[in-house]
């Protein structure tokens, strides 16, 4: 078996000891001296006579390292350096191979076997002491990596809880945000209102909305902020108590001495929330907008288009036509100034007041449905009124989407004219 050649200058402040090596040898002489070594080196030291009794020491004490002659009656090195790597650890075992064989094909065969390094015998205390350090080093960046990963799962199981927790406030969030839409449908005897809102996440940044003015008078509102998510839709809160039903909070409406409210001129709203928006708020966010005026009686329309898509009204005859010349979007520029345009409905005559989440969705080849695209889908549902249409209108682009989520919030108001006459 040999001697271990003893070298009187390992230094010790070299040393990082592991917490336990078994030394596997049928050679009881050869055990001790490589267990002296070892414990004068400051490891915890345990020897086994024979593989079998290596696994038995194996099961109970699961050692750091493994020293174990190859040569051994019964179960040889390999044997047990296969069962060794078996057997169920927490962390990993260094096991090293004593041995007088230095053919490739035996090398090879140890590797293949699960051993981590080899010793020749003679064993030379310094290679010894170098092959040790060499399985410390594996074992401290294994044991580095199991604590970066346990940090990690740690790391991932507390985002996980803060990812329920936000997931369930957006939830909430979105349940809120459609709140702001009390109403999806009202009739008011010479026209009715439909209302669609669909966000394309938890919450986004489209509002619609309509408020009473008198018996006569209603007003209708399309918003779309700019970006997505929880500050987009903080902002359409706070624009929806600017355009609120309850006629002392709302900008559009003025009240009168009687005690009755009138519309203010649509243009001088929409500067109106521009300044607010620019001056009262700090945000970064702007937004588009479609504010209309009905008068219920003549079916006069006057509308302000703020950067909003082209609103669609749709005559009795099916006729369809774009309407407005575009116009600045609210809150980019100080003092801007709008436009307001006139429509006059008959009876049977319906607008349709859209954000682009229509017109810019896209088929599964990234074209969009555009506005000729979105006036087919009119013409195809002439016959179907209400909240029918607006429903009917999302199932028609989800499959123009090819079933995908929508990229973009979807919503629309449809006001569809009951009064005036047929001209």
């Amino acid at each position: 078996m040999g001697q271990v050649n003893e070298h009187p200058e390992v230094p010790q402040a070299a040393k990082m000891p592991v917490s336990h090596v078994l030394v596997v040898d049928d050679s009881r002489l050869q055990r001790r001296i490589l267990a002296a070594s070892l414990t004068r080196w400051g490891y915890r030291v345990s020897e086994a006579e024979s593989g079998a009794d290596a696994l038995a020491i194996c099961a109970e004490t699961h050692p750091d390292i493994v020293l174990s002659d190859w040569m051994m009656p019964g179960m040889d090195g390999l044997e047990f350096c296969q069962a060794f790597r078996k057997m169920p650890r927490d962390r990993y075992g260094y096991f090293i191979l004593l041995t007088s064989k230095t053919e490739k094909d035996a090398v090879a065969r140890g590797l293949d076997c699960g051993a981590d390094d080899f010793l020749n015998k003679p064993v030379n205390a310094a290679e010894l002491r170098a092959r040790i350090n060499a399985g410390e080093r594996i074992q401290r960046m294994e044991r580095e990596l199991v604590q970066k990963n346990q940090l990690i799962s740690t790391t991932l199981a507390q985002l996980q809880t803060l990812y329920d927790a936000l997931d369930n406030d957006l939830i909430e969030a979105k349940k809120l945000q459609q709140s702001l839409v009390r109403e999806r449908f009202r009739d008011f005897g010479a026209g009715q209102v439909s209302l669609l809102l669909r966000s394309s996440g938890h919450v986004g940044g489209d509002l619609v909305g309509f408020f009473p003015v008198n018996e006569g008078r209603v007003g209708l509102f399309g918003i779309d902020v700019s970006g997505h998510g929880i500050s987009s839709a903080l902002m359409t809160a706070r624009l929806a108590g600017y355009l609120s039903a309850t006629p002392d909070h709302n900008v559009a409406l003025q009240k009168q001495e009687d005690g009755s409210y009138a519309p203010l001129p649509p243009a001088d709203v929409v500067a109106e929330l521009n300044r607010l928006v620019l001056e009262d708020m700090e945000t970064e966010h702007y937004f588009t907008l479609l504010l209309a005026d009905v008068d219920l009686t003549t079916g006069h329309v006057r509308m302000v288009q703020a950067g909003h898509p082209h609103p669609v009204v749709q005559r009795a005859n099916g006729n369809l036509e774009a309407l407005g010349k575009g116009g600045l979007p609210v809150g980019l520029i100080t003092g801007a100034t709008f436009e307001e345009f006139d429509l006059q409905l008959s009876r049977g005559d319906r607008l349709l007041i859209q954000s682009d989440g229509f017109t810019e969705c896209p088929d599964p080849d990234g074209v969009q449905l555009d506005d000729e695209g979105l006036m087919e889908l009119l013409r195809e549902l002439s016959d179907v009124q209400g909240n029918a249409l607006l429903e009917t209108l999302v199932w028609k682009l989800s499959d123009h989407a090819g079933g995908n989520d929508f990229p973009d919030d979807v919503s629309a108001i449809l006001f569809e004219y009951r009064g005036g006459s047929d001209e």
